[in-house]
């Protein structure tokens, strides 16, 4: 069964960076696209980025165009979140989630996405 582990959230000051990892450990994420989300208190889960499997495709929501950048290492497992220039209205608990597909593109949408992590707090705040 694949497992999902977010880690790199935290506070952090307006205007500053982070970078959120997601890890399958002892799993390969080859065959799987891969999706950021996030939700904020009182607000609906929403659709941050997402990766194709073999990293080719990607895709922002528009609030984050320019300031996130999604990448991935399947030798490692791993997908990457780098955010930049942070601004309060990205506080939320982020969580990356895995859709098993080898099509050469991805969704950032929650139903095809069968695989999630636990979430990491990011939090936004001076």
């Amino acid at each position: 069964q694949l497992q999902l582990v977010e880690s790199g959230g935290g506070l952090v000051q307006p205007g500053g960076s982070l970078r959120l990892s997601c890890a399958a450990p002892g799993f390969a994420l080859d065959y799987y696209a891969i999706g950021w989300f996030r939700q904020a208190p009182g607000k609906e889960r929403e659709g941050v980025s997402c990766i194709s499997s073999s990293g080719g495709s990607t895709n922002y929501a528009d609030s984050v165009k320019g300031r996130f950048t999604i990448s991935r290492d399947n030798a490692k497992s791993t997908v990457y979140l780098q955010m930049k220039r942070l601004k309060p209205e990205d506080t939320a608990i982020y969580y990356c989630a895995a859709s098993l597909t080898v099509q050469p593109m991805c969704l950032m949408t929650s139903s095809t996405h069968g695989y999630w992590g636990q979430g990491t707090q990011v939090t936004v705040s001076s």
